[in-house]
């Protein structure tokens, strides 16, 4: 089944005087590529997060956050008592030396100096860690359901690109045969044109002309073309099949431009530009494919 690598998941959880939020955004990627945001007091526990991160998503850009909101009377922020009062004596004695007044502006100014506010962190309680692990797991839960939701639509679309791909190839054959005519006739105008009076070998004539319509022969492009549509289909149902799913996409693209190349017809030089269509929306869709 098609798995998109588009997702969002979302989980909370309270422990001793804290809520704790958790949230991972996923969207495609070539590789796995992890970006965290953690409190400083989880941030030991970073690799274990992006490992746990990798063994549920795989592949895709991943936006990891930790918030936490401190839901008891005490802050770890706290002022730094004696530095701002130095920082308030410094700025007093030089106001008055320039003869300037001290309003109540001057604490603004002190509490956005350096070290005005200590933060004291806290020592990770393993219990706590188990906890939030837990939380982390049920969030990425969530984006895992949320990339398969995601993958129904995508899957969906996909096949109607396929299948209208191989409907364009079977309106392909009724002007093969009008257009080896339409060769001949050409040809043999060109012929005539030249006025070789009758000294034109018939037999030959028709040794070459056979020659040169086996180069513009396009049916085993067409035999791969269904080929390659068919086992696009089958890896759909694969997990995990994005690159593949890229590949198969890349072959299909090469069948349908030497159709087009060796088209020598206007109307399938026109169905070739819709499979193309089709195959550009089939090679977008597919990028966000796991």
């Amino acid at each position: 089944m098609i798995i998109s690598m588009t997702g969002f998941g979302k989980a909370e959880c309270e422990i001793s005087n804290k809520k704790i939020s958790i949230e991972v955004k996923s969207l495609n990627s070539k590789q796995l590529d992890i970006n965290t945001r953690i409190p400083s007091t989880y941030k030991e526990k970073d690799i274990e997060i992006r490992r746990k991160i990798g063994d549920s998503l795989q592949r895709g850009k991943v936006d990891f956050s930790i918030y936490y909101e401190n839901l008891g009377l005490e802050a770890n922020a706290k002022i730094n008592e004696p530095i701002v009062t130095s920082y308030f004596n410094q700025i007093n004695t030089i106001s008055q030396k320039l003869n300037l007044p001290v309003n109540e502006s001057v604490m603004q100014v002190i509490m956005r100096l350096p070290d005005a506010v200590k933060v004291e962190h806290e020592e990770l309680d393993e219990n706590e860690w188990k906890l939030i692990l837990s939380t982390i797991c049920d969030a990425l839960q969530h984006l895992v359901a949320f990339r398969k939701q995601e993958g129904v639509a995508l899957e969906k679309d996909i096949i109607s690109h396929i299948e209208k791909i191989l409907e364009l190839l079977t309106l392909v054959p009724p002007f093969e045969g009008e257009r080896i005519e339409k060769i001949r006739e050409r040809i043999q105008d060109n012929l005539n044109d030249l006025k070789l009076n009758g000294t034109v070998d018939h037999n030959r004539f028709e040794q070459e002309l056979i020659f040169y319509l086996e180069k513009l022969d396009i049916n085993e492009e067409k035999v791969r073309l269904k080929n390659h549509c068919d086992y696009f289909l089958q890896t759909m149902k694969e997990e995990a099949s994005g690159r593949k799913l890229s590949f198969i996409a890349q072959e299909i693209g090469r069948e349908v431009n030497t159709l087009g190349s060796k088209a020598n017809h206007s109307e399938i030089q026109k169905i070739v530009v819709q499979m193309k269509d089709e195959l550009e929306k089939i090679k977008e869709q597919v990028l966000n494919v796991l």
